[in-house]
């Protein structure tokens, strides 16, 4: 007869047959079923490298939520015969660390290792994280930590010394649309949406699976006559639609017009579609890398100081956080929005490139080689190399294109800003070159 109070086995009947979300029941069981992060999971990745090798260390997860940090902790342990264990920096404290530690010690005596892993790891204090030092240096335990802020800035540079940081990306289209086919499979059906609406419901998730799948359960829940287009889904998914999109806009859509207000120097536009995405819950980041790339593509030379403004930005807001950091990047969007503007390094480049394409294996003339060999001199390396500083003002005019290739001009700076002043040294030395030449 059962024990009256025994209620273990009674407990596992009603978990295996309560209801689980649908991230949890599609949570892939071997790491060769996990959707994306092949730039860590890859045979030639990281951490493929590793298992090879049977060498698997300390790791440090860091990417945004929802792309399968814990998912990937806990087959890392399956695929390593190590028992797993997880807490979260938000609920522990030194007294549970104490009780992890020691639970792993006795593993350890009886031959079992751990893979403990903790989330949102950068939330431990520097004390708290120099507590996991000793036992990672004698195999207590096997670190995996995550986080979703920098490393850098986040973690200790002894802890970072003992582990290696792997980034993992948000899930991009093609691994957002497997992921809705694997919860297709799942359930027995189809999602009740067209096209575009399907589309628009993995923008929603903005490279978040687990957001997704959240997403994919809820639009399999509602009994519909015929599939939802894309107005009829933000109708019934605007809360959640919200977060990505305040007011029907799309994110490209969003980014676009605070570019453009930035090229056409309108410093309150910027302003506003700028705070338009903050509050529709972008990543500052993202914002403070994409207005980088506007310094350098549309002001460019005309301002050098654009870029490190921008840079400077966004080590302040990784330095202070929000909101008080994103006063840093709004700053730098004004200045970005008054500077002068030119995109003549940019279109340079371009044709450079263009360029580089059709003559590629053209090579560099004979007389800008180094000849570090006899035969190398007898084959003309170096022959007729003029040093620029022994040749009068500094420059000797010769020609460093390919000698089957006439000679191009890439760089056309404009007349405004500092770009002006480039302008006059191209003439300048356009003119040297001419009469040099013509000697």
């Amino acid at each position: 007869m059962a024990d009256l109070f025994d209620t273990g086995a009674a407990e596992s009947a009603v978990a295996d047959s309560a209801p689980r979300p649908l991230a949890d029941r599609l949570r892939p069981r071997r790491l060769d079923e996990v959707i994306g992060q092949r730039q860590v999971l890859g045979p030639d990745a990281p951490l493929g490298v590793m298992l090879e090798a049977g060498t698997l260390g300390s790791i440090v997860f860091w990417g945004p939520p929802g792309v399968g940090k814990t998912t990937i902790a806990r087959l890392l342990a399956d695929a390593t015969d190590l028992h797993f264990v997880q807490i979260s920096a938000i609920f522990s404290g030194v007294p549970e660390l104490r009780k992890v530690f020691e639970a792993a010690k006795q593993r350890r005596r009886t031959g079992q290792g751990t893979l403990l892993f903790v989330d949102e790891i950068h939330r431990f204090n520097k004390a708290q994280q120099d507590s996991f030092l000793p036992h990672m240096e004698d195999g207590t335990i096997l670190l995996v930590g995550a986080t979703t802020e920098n490393p850098s800035f986040e973690l200790n540079a002894a802890l970072l010394s003992r582990a290696q940081v792997l980034v993992l990306e948000r899930l991009g289209e093609e691994d957002l649309e497997a992921l809705v086919k694997r919860a297709e499979g799942e359930l027995g059906r189809d999602l009740p949406l067209d096209t575009s609406a399907r589309a628009a419901l993995l923008d929603m998730a903005d490279g978040d699976g687990r957001a997704l799948l959240n997403l994919v359960e809820q639009v399999t829940s509602w009994r519909l006559a015929k599939p939802l287009d894309t107005d009829g889904l933000k109708t019934r998914l605007m809360k959640r639609a919200a977060v990505y999109d305040k007011s029907g806009d799309g994110h490209y859509n969003l980014i676009s017009a605070l570019h453009k207000s930035v090229r056409g120097s309108d410093p309150d536009a910027a302003l506003y579609w700028y705070a338009r995405m903050l509050e529709a819950g972008e990543d500052p980041r993202y914002l403070a890398r994409r207005i980088t790339r506007m310094a350098v593509e549309d002001i460019g030379l005309a301002d050098p100081q654009a870029q490190a403004v921008c840079l400077q930005s966004w080590e302040t807001y990784e330095r202070l956080g929000s909101p008080e950091g994103e006063l840093a990047i709004a700053q730098a969007l004004v200045y970005l929005a008054l500077a002068p503007k030119s995109n003549a390094a940019y279109v340079a480049y371009k044709a450079a490139r263009a360029s580089a394409k059709k003559t590629g294996s053209l090579m560099p003339p004979k007389h800008i080689l180094n000849a570090p060999t006899g035969l190398m001199k007898d084959q003309g390396y170096g022959a007729g190399y003029a040093y620029d500083h022994d040749a009068e003002d500094g420059f000797s005019g010769q020609d460093y294109f390919p000698d089957k290739m006439d000679r191009a001009a890439f760089y056309e700076p404009v007349e405004r800003g500092f770009e002006r002043d480039l302008r006059k040294r191209v003439d300048y030395f356009a003119r040297l070159r001419a009469q040099r030449r013509d000697k």
